[in-house]
């Protein structure tokens, strides 16, 4: 082939980045013979946008196929910080959330749920959308502090909003028709190639078949909830464990060397996902001015006991007035309560009955887990000792 040929060609295979994984690691690049799945409409991708770009963009889309709804995920350094398929907000989530007052479509409505998800690790996140995107969501987009979007198209008012959005913001137009064209995936480390299957085994309501505790129940909520927690734990770092409720990711325990401690992580991030709409936390008196990212250290704050900022800048009235943190009892009160009917996933079988016991007092009700352990028994007479619905899928889902 003529040179005057090739430049083009080579000029849609690959695209240089800014650098790696840190700035030091340049040149950097992504290849693909035939062509890249992707167009870049605006910014400069960086290594770790592609890689989050690509493994979100992958969640969104199973999800969607999954659960015959729009899609959404908020991702951060390669795992979810939440997922969520796209219906109505509570009106305690409206507010919870910030989007009260908003036009919000079911595609908006998924990324809300997605970014509500764990609002302080959502900071500067990379999102994946399943749908086109229309204004609603771009404009829920250009209010919160993210690095970029990957999307199968763009409303052109849609793309003016994002337009709008700071310098460097990247957006990602991805062919929803793409599949890997060979089922082997290759990465080299350390000058060693390692090659395997790609994880194309999709996850399914047929998975969740073989019911093993004396609890039978898996109402369609309950089902829709544990996909997806499984499809959200395909695509985050092992080990790792995750909470549902209500359609949407609550609470992830990602890249932790013990399942137990995977567990803890994730259910105190949903504890303080149920605990945000306590009416207290719904009515701290925030001073005019406040940006939400402030808000949501604020409340992270307020609700764990360790503000490092003087609370007279962030509160209205006096410092007599300013808000009464939660007792311990008080928080346990309204967990008892709210927190109910969760599904738990997990990336691997449970090895001791510790997980169960933590995903008891976070109002679990429903799991779904591998299965294969040598205390299985003893995992599943903890289930029955709290009531809990638990299915082995037989399918683990490691990622690294």
């Amino acid at each position: 082939m003529p040179a005057a040929e090739e430049a083009p060609r080579a000029a849609r295979d690959a695209l240089a980045l800014k650098y790696g994984l840190n700035p030091h690691q340049a040149p950097a690049r992504v290849l693909r013979e035939g062509g890249l799945p992707f167009q870049v409409l605006r910014g400069r991708p960086g290594y770790i946008n592609l890689l989050d770009a690509l493994g979100s963009w992958q969640l969104v889309r199973e999800l969607k196929a999954a659960l015959e709804l729009p899609a959404a995920a908020s991702f951060k350094h390669t795992s979810p910080a939440g997922a969520a398929v796209g219906h109505p907000l509570s009106a305690s989530l409206t507010r919870a959330y910030f989007v009260e007052g908003m036009d919000l479509s079911p595609l908006a409505a998924a990324y809300a749920r997605a970014r509500g998800a764990d609002r302080v690790s959502s900071y500067g996140d990379w999102v994946a959308l399943s749908d086109v995107v229309d204004e609603p969501t771009a404009r829920l987009l250009r209010r919160e502090a993210s690095d970029g979007v990957i999307a199968p198209g763009f409303e052109p008012a849609a793309l003016a909003v994002l337009q709008e959005k700071k310098e460097g913001y990247v957006i990602l137009q991805v062919d929803p028709s793409y599949e890997p064209p060979a089922p082997l995936e290759r990465r080299d480390v350390f000058g060693v190639t390692f090659e395997q299957r790609r994880n194309d085994r999709r996850i399914t309501s047929d998975l969740l078949a073989n019911v093993v505790t004396a609890a039978k129940d898996l109402p369609a909520e309950a089902r829709r909830d544990l996909l997806v927690g499984l499809i959200a734990l395909k695509y985050t770092q092992s080990n790792s464990v995750c909470f549902s409720r209500d359609g949407q990711v609550i609470g992830v325990g990602a890249g932790q060397q013990s399942r137990i401690h995977c567990t803890r992580l994730a259910a105190a991030k949903a504890d303080l996902w149920h605990l945000r709409q306590h009416p207290a936390v719904l009515d701290l008196p925030f001073r005019q001015g406040i940006t939400r990212t402030e808000r949501d250290n604020a409340i992270d704050g307020f609700l764990r006991d360790d503000l490092s900022e003087p609370e007279e800048r962030l509160w209205t009235g006096s410092f007599e007035q300013m808000p009464r943190r939660l007792t311990t009892d008080e928080q346990r009160a309204w967990l008892a309560v709210f927190a109910a009917d969760v599904a738990l996933t997990s990336d691997a079988f449970f090895p001791f009955r510790d997980n169960l016991d933590r995903a008891a007092r976070g109002g679990v009700r429903y799991v779904a887990q591998p299965g294969g352990s040598l205390r299985d028994d003893a995992v599943i007479a903890a289930c029955d000792e709290y009531g809990m619905t638990m299915a082995f899928t037989g399918v683990r889902l490691f990622l690294h």
